[in-house]
Parts: structure tokens; C-alpha cells; sequence
């Protein structure tokens, strides 16, 4: 019996990965097709799986493509006023678009990975991420910004750090990520270092 459950437990740990990942990412499909998905089976009459994520993906490239002309600068502009002059909207929207644009946009934040020394007494250190290199602005000229993700989460907390507890990992940034959300399960593909 004792065998019977190790080898349940083998496959198991075996298929639940798998598993997982394909229902998130078919979630997230059908999260995202189902946007128009209405829309576009009354308009066609019949239903296309994936239509809408090959409409959505379009529109987005397309929306890129002209917020990157000289076109498109005078309407974010505009917008970029009017949300910056409403207080709530202004503190939501200027928190997603720091947000998006350290993951995605031409200012990555997440790009260097760091060790802090957090208690030398006991040799304790902790993996993130360094996000502001000078914090003179408010006054810890000798202290940098380190966001410290948390493991099965998407959440975090920041700490300012002196810099000289800081150590700077020679990997890559999302090598650095997947270790730490994994809670330090993954191992450090060394493969794939810059």
C-alpha cells in the first residue's frame, strides 16, 4: 500500500504542473477571446475560436504603432493632463503605468537583480530586485530601493538598503524572478545567463 501511494504521489507530481499550466494558459485564452467573443458570433453567425484574440493582439500592435508617432502625442498629452488633475484617477492610473512600464516599457525596473544582507550578525540574506539606484530626492543619499518579491505571489515589499549590503547577481532578471516566486524551488538556469 505504502508503494501504491509513492507512486501516486510520483505521477501526480508529475502531471499537476502540466496540468496547471495548460488550464491557466487556456483561462486565460478564453478570458481574453471571450472579450468579443458576443460580438463577433452575432456579427458572424458562427463561432471562431481565437478571433478575438487575433482582433484583440491587431489592435493593440496598431495602437502601439501610432502612440509611437508624432500623431498620437497630443492626445496623450491631453489625456495625461486631464487624469493628472483628477486625484483618485491620477493616483490609479500613474501607479499602473509605473507598474506596466517596469515590466514591459522602455524603462524596466525588474532588470537588476541583487542579494541584500539583512542581518549580519546571523549571515541572512534575501534575492530582489534593485529599482531605484539613488534615493537623494528624499533625503538616503547613502541607500538604494530594493523590491523583494514575495514567493507564490504576485505582491512585494520595498526596502530602502545601504548600499554597501547590497551584492549584485550576475543573472538573468527573470532567471532571478522565477527563483524567487518559486520560493527558491527553481533552480538558476545557468544556460540562459547573460
Amino acid at each position: 500500500m505504502k508503494k501504491l501511494v509513492t507512486y501516486f504521489l510520483q505521477g501526480l507530481l508529475m502531471v499537476a504542473p502540466l496540468a496547471l499550466t495548460v488550464y491557466f494558459v487556456f483561462e486565460i485564452f478564453d478570458v481574453t477571446d471571450g472579450i468579443l467573443r458576443t460580438y463577433l458570433d452575432d456579427w458572424l453567425g458562427f463561432r471562431v475560436p481565437g478571433l478575438g484574440i487575433v482582433i484583440i493582439f491587431v489592435l493593440l500592435v496598431i495602437l502601439g504603432f501610432v502612440g509611437e508617432s508624432i500623431i498620437a502625442t497630443p492626445f496623450r498629452n491631453f489625456f495625461n493632463r486631464i487624469l493628472s488633475s483628477t486625484p483618485f484617477l491620477n493616483l490609479i492610473y500613474s501607479s499602473l503605468k509605473d507598474l506596466f512600464s517596469a515590466f514591459v516599457g522602455k524603462e524596466k525596473k525588474f532588470n537588476s537583480p541583487v542579494m541584500v544582507l539583512m542581518s549580519e550578525s546571523e549571515d541572512i540574506w534575501k534575492v530582489g530586485f534593485i529599482t531605484q539606484e539613488s534615493l537623494e530626492e528624499i533625503g538616503l543619499e547613502d541607500k538604494v530601493a530594493v523590491y523583494f518579491p514575495l514567493a507564490y505571489s504576485f505582491a512585494g515589499e520595498l526596502f530602502f538598503v545601504p548600499v554597501e549590503r547590497v551584492k549584485y547577481l550576475d543573472i538573468p532578471p527573470a532567471e532571478a524572478m522565477k527563483f524567487i516566486v518559486s520560493g527558491g524551488v527553481t533552480r538558476i538556469d545557468a544556460v540562459n545567463r547573460e
